[in-house]
């Protein structure tokens, strides 16, 4: 992977509907030279799919919360965090260092639907105590880093 391919990645970070030709012309390359670039980036994994960024309160989920997660004794991290995969309201999960082992970013649309979710994360095998924060306002989020 090179500069110009890292260009390109950052470009269809930005917009992933970008045609061939814009990213040319971004690049300073042909389409087609662009195309056989994406194409090498997708069949090497490096890009891993396109999907569309939607507004979350736009679709019901104004309630953002960050619980991190801390384990019994005796949990193991892999059947903890398969059973975390198995929550529809868990967006993203991480396996972090500090006091917590795990952090999960959670969307639902009410506080009481936040009190449920709890309800059942804290249910989990494995599981021994939440912390949870509640999202006030998201200044950004999900932004492409563009540096090369």
């Amino acid at each position: 992977m090179d500069a110009l391919d890292r260009q390109i990645i950052a470009a269809l970070r930005a917009n992933g509907r970008a045609t061939y030709a814009d990213l040319g012309r971004q690049v300073g390359l042909s389409a087609s030279a662009v195309h056989e670039r994406v194409g090498k980036l997708e069949a090497t994994g490096v890009i891993v799919g396109y999907h569309a960024v939607v507004d979350p309160s736009a679709v019901g989920l104004g309630v953002t919360a960050l619980i991190g997660i801390h384990p019994t004794d005796t949990a193991d991290d892999n059947d903890l965090a398969d059973s975390l995969a198995e929550l529809i309201e868990v967006e993203s999960c991480y396996r972090v260092a500090g006091d917590e082992s795990f952090i999960v970013k959670v969307r639902v649309a009410t506080v009481d639907d936040l009190e449920r979710s709890l309800g059942r994360l804290r249910r989990i095998p494995g599981v021994a105590r939440t912390r949870t924060t509640v999202v006030l306002s998201t200044r950004f989020e999900g932004r492409p880093n563009t540096s090369e």
